[in-house]
């Protein structure tokens, strides 16, 4: 874990949307290889184990107006790479939801599979994420158990596993998304991708199109158990 090639990614962060987006378009060799691991905001029993466990948090939340700044400049992002954004409204968000439905997904191999695919269900669908139910049809749609998925937030060994992701983003020292890592090397921000994939000797292809969705079963390195 501590040298091969990590990928921090949220699903509510539009930067992250757009290295994910840039990984598949671009660097499509490099994103089969890489750990995809989730950072997101945990809620207060998950972040009571992780500071038990001798973890943090290191993410800072954002004034108003650096999220009013994000909104147009993703937006100018989005559009230079040819994407459309629905903004979606996160209305009591639980961000337990999706991103440990993604754990759970790694125990199976299709983490990242699922985390493009609920990615774009908010960003490009603008679709509700954190409700169970997306959860459950996103997974379904993949052929997951869609209802395992959707109920992954409450389950004991998904959770304990989600906390070993979160003290590995600790020790990695990941204060915001999209965040790459390989040994003591970081690169932090979409704008980094082309760095980070040039400095692992990775080939960079010409933008493809975006739609095209993970293969199934793909081997793309998952997650599950690192710590």
């Amino acid at each position: 874990m501590k040298t091969e090639p990590r990928f921090y990614f949220s699903l509510r962060s539009p930067y992250s949307w757009l290295a994910v987006e840039d990984l598949l378009a671009r660097h499509r060799e490099l994103a089969e290889t890489l750990t995809w691991l989730p950072f997101w905001d945990p809620d207060g029993a998950m972040l009571a184990e992780l500071e038990q466990a001798g973890g943090g948090y290191c993410y800072a939340p954002m004034s108003r107006e650096k999220h009013l700044y994000i909104l147009q400049d993703a937006r100018r992002a989005a559009a230079a790479r040819g994407l459309t954004v629905r903004w979606p409204v996160d209305r009591n968000p639980w961000w337990e939801v999706p991103h440990l439905a993604c754990v759970a997904a790694a125990r199976v191999g299709r983490m990242p599979e699922l985390a493009v695919a609920l990615t774009r269900a908010r960003w490009h669908e603008g679709r509700d994420i954190c409700d169970p139910g997306t959860v459950e049809a996103v997974g379904t749609d993949l052929g997951l158990d869609g209802a395992e998925l959707a109920r992954a937030a409450s389950d004991p060994e998904v959770r304990a596993a989600a906390v070993e992701m979160l003290l590995t983003a600790y020790r990695d020292s990941v204060f915001g998304v999209p965040f790459f890592v390989r040994g003591v090397n970081r690169f932090w921000g979409v704008e980094r991708l082309d760095d980070f994939a040039s400095w692992l000797g990775a080939p960079v292809a010409e933008p493809a199109a975006r739609a095209v969705p993970l293969p199934v079963g793909s081997d793309m390195g998952h997650a599950g158990g690192c710590g």
